[in-house]
């Protein structure tokens, strides 16, 4: 050990003790630094924030850490942004006019077909035959809605 080490130093420790007398010193009693603040007070620190030039200075006369405040602030603005949020997301009920149409049939999948020898195939059925005035058309399966409408107004005009 040291010969010039003050007591209670550690081996090998360098530091000495000062020469001068200790000036002053906190005792702390109680439970730590963790405090509760009402909302209230909350409230007024933020409001302070906004006319306050310098955030660090009005925590320090509160004992304060500046990021509590910003923290306060940034919670109190998530606040009032989801309070505003239910208010507009919650509009008077209202009725939606519903319309049905008829499913169209479902059409069923062919089997895989074999291969044929025959060269000539025969006509496959029509799906709609209109017959107007003596003018017959055959609509094949798949047709456009829109088309067929189209045919069928063209045959009533040309009367």
């Amino acid at each position: 050990m040291d010969d010039d080490a003050p007591l209670g130093a550690m081996p090998g420790s360098r530091h000495r003790a000062s020469p001068e007398p200790i000036r002053r010193f906190e005792v702390l009693t109680g439970v730590g630094r963790r405090r509760s603040f009402a909302v209230e007070d909350k409230l007024a620190l933020v409001a302070q924030m906004a006319d306050c030039g310098n955030i660090c200075e009005l925590a320090r006369r509160h004992d304060l850490r500046p990021s509590q405040l910003f923290t306060w602030r940034r919670e109190l603005r998530y606040a009032a942004e989801a309070a505003q949020g239910s208010i507009q997301n919650s509009p008077e009920p209202m009725f939606v006019p519903a319309v049905s149409a008829p499913e169209p049939a479902a059409t069923p999948v062919p089997a895989p077909k074999r291969k044929r020898r025959q060269r000539t195939r025969a006509a496959a059925p029509a799906a709609v035959e209109l017959e107007i005035d003596g003018v017959a058309v055959k609509i094949a399966r798949g047709a456009d809605a829109g088309v067929i409408t189209a045919v069928i107004d063209a045959l009533k005009t040309a009367r």
